[in-house]
């Protein structure tokens, strides 16, 4: 209902509503609920050294970098 001085709404699409906060652009980029990205331990790879001097760190790098590129990270 207008008023007799007040033009009626205009139809069609609502107005667009811009976001610019961080935490709602992580929500939709999948920052929240997401497998976070696998990082390398430096105390594994120092046992690792130790233990298979070397060779151990070479898969287990190997592991984590197959880990984070299936899925995506």
């Amino acid at each position: 209902m207008t008023t007799p001085g007040q033009s009626p709404a205009p139809a069609g699409q609502p107005p667009i509503i811009i976001n610019n906060n961080v935490a709602a652009s992580a929500a939709v980029v999948g920052g929240y609920g997401m497998v976070r990205r696998r990082r390398q331990s430096f105390g594994l790879h120092c046992v690792l050294l130790m233990l298979t001097c070397g060779i151990g760190n070479v898969f287990y790098a190997m592991h984590i970098s197959r880990w984070n590129r299936d899925r995506g990270l």
